[in-house]
């Protein structure tokens, strides 16, 4: 309400009739691009190091890890609708890797397995926004419902610290450059500051013109790093008071638990099927038994 001023009343009015007045100001990160966020290669790629605890195990495993040397695969996926995979992986090589950029801010380069396993996290981690009621959804699913937990767990975290570097990135951008012509400013200040004291301390007995008109410039330049020095550091406050203010606060509704109940597969709607699938079936079967009797009949007859 403080950025929308007048129209806070307005607004609030709006969002219950599901109308969205976007008055915000224009540095603001939209919710609904979180998803995006979440989906991205280099929030995955820190996801997938997500230390995790899973049974069996001594010693907690990275999501990556853990999908590519411990987790058994599936082999009726792997050999039904996952074999064009298999063929081309075979093909390749399962060890081949694509050369990583020479700089630092080049294209991010993936392995294969990487971005396999990218594939799995991809769904293992959702976010749902509700634009209406102006909510967030994480959800994570794993094989086990600690590592579930902790997979979340770690996914809201870097997703709240992703968040607020976007928020944020501009006043620490300009902080950052504030505070460098501060340094420098400083550095300045003080030099001059030695000088003029060390001058005077030469010259305390001294009325020669020479040596007052010398005092003069370096009083006068003095004066002038100092105001330019005094501005920076009002400056330099008022930077560090907007990264403050800029920085997001996240209320969770309902915080990250261990789950108690298995979400998928859903047993009871699996035996339902097969139980309706079984019964068509069965009837199918008796009923066509007596129908290929009586046409084996007629066909004798003749």
């Amino acid at each position: 309400s403080s950025k929308l001023g007048g129209l806070g009343g307005l607004g609030g009015l709006a969002a219950m009739a599901g109308i969205n007045i976007n008055t915000s100001a224009g540095s603001d990160l939209s919710p609904l691009v979180y998803p995006q966020i979440v989906s991205s290669v280099p929030f995955q790629l820190e996801l997938m190091k997500t230390p995790i605890q899973f049974s069996g195990q001594k010693e907690p495993v990275s999501f990556y890890d853990y999908y590519t040397g411990i987790q058994k695969p599936n082999l009726f996926f792997k050999y039904t609708i996952g074999l064009p995979g298999t063929i081309l992986s075979a093909i390749r090589g399962s060890n081949t890797v694509v050369s990583q950029p020479s700089e630092k801010n080049g294209p991010i380069a993936l392995t294969i397995k990487q971005r396999s396993v990218q594939m799995i996290l991809t769904s293992k981690v959702l976010l749902n926004v509700d634009p209406k009621q102006g909510t967030l959804t994480l959800t994570s699913t794993m094989p086990e419902a600690l590592a579930a937990a902790q997979l979340g767990q770690r996914a809201q975290s870097l997703l709240q610290q992703y968040i607020t570097e976007f928020r944020i990135k501009k006043a620490t951008t300009n902080l950052n450059f504030i505070q460098q012509r501060f340094d420098e400013t400083n550095t300045k200040f003080e030099a001059v500051q030695e000088k003029l004291a060390s001058f005077r301390d030469r010259n305390k007995n001294v009325s020669l013109a020479t040596a007052k008109t010398e005092e003069e410039r370096l009083t006068s330049q003095f004066n002038l790093i100092y105001s330019v020095y005094s501005e920076l550091a009002k400056q330099l406050e008022q930077a560090k008071i907007q990264v403050k203010q800029d920085t997001p606060v996240f209320t969770i509704i309902e915080p990250i638990s261990i789950p108690t109940k298995k979400s998928r597969p859903d047993r009871p709607m699996i035996l339902f099927i097969f139980s309706f699938v079984g019964c068509i079936i069965g009837i199918s079967i008796v009923f066509g038994k007596g129908s290929m009797q009586l046409i084996k009949k007629k066909w004798e007859e003749v």
